[in-house]
């Protein structure tokens, strides 16, 4: 699934199950690529752990997503469509749900008390059955799903599935041998206050 340039990663967004990895490797990929980094964990959730009310969380990706350069990491699935059609390039993290497991565990223990980087201030990192089950269940109940959207795209977007933690390692390393100079503009030239912006190619279109 690619028929946009080689070089015209612009506008990237980062899917998969919860541990598998976006919010790393959207910040190693925004460090390569010169691109400003969007954690939707940390722009949804407010201190105290409130949801940000729809309308408002629509309406902000919106007027992100008409930037001309960005790196969105997280799921979301009610909005997930606005983000579909902005991006050049569609990353689905699709790891085995033993090691998204063992990712949120590893995160638990890390940020123990404490709100983790790419979520927001008054939200201290917390591991639930609820966010468990959800782990558990992503491959049964949700990854079908994003396999068939993304399979609508067709050659429309560049699609880049990775299944395991060697193929995002890969992945980045050969990023980050191209030149930076392909992007349309830097994390500078992007609103960084208004959104809260923190500071192989392994293409698998693996049966749903």
């Amino acid at each position: 699934m690619d028929s946009v340039g080689p070089d015209e990663l612009n506008r990237v967004m980062i899917i998969g199950c919860g541990g598998s990895g976006k919010s790393t490797l959207a910040v190693r990929l925004g460090e390569s690529l010169s691109l400003p980094v969007y954690h939707l964990d940390r722009l949804f959730w407010q201190p105290g752990w409130e949801r940000l009310p729809r309308d408002e969380w629509r309406a902000l990706q919106e007027e992100l997503c008409v930037q001309p350069v960005w790196i969105l990491d997280g799921n979301y699935t009610s909005t997930m469509d606005v983000r579909f059609e902005s991006a050049d390039t569609i990353i689905f993290l699709d790891l085995p749900t033993l090691s998204c497991l063992v990712g949120v565990i590893r995160r638990r223990f890390r940020f123990r008390g404490r709100p983790r980087p790419d979520m927001a201030e008054g939200c201290p990192e917390k591991l639930d059955w609820e966010f468990l089950k959800w782990i558990l269940r992503y491959r049964r109940d949700r990854r079908p799903r994003v396999v068939a959207r993304l399979r609508e795209l067709g050659e429309s977007k560049r699609v880049v599935i990775l299944p395991s933690r060697y193929a995002i390692r890969r992945y980045l390393e050969k990023e980050v041998a191209k030149p930076a100079s392909r992007a349309l503009g830097s994390a500078a030239d992007a609103p960084r206050q208004r959104f809260g912006v923190i500071d192989d190619p392994l293409q698998h279109d693996r049966p749903g």
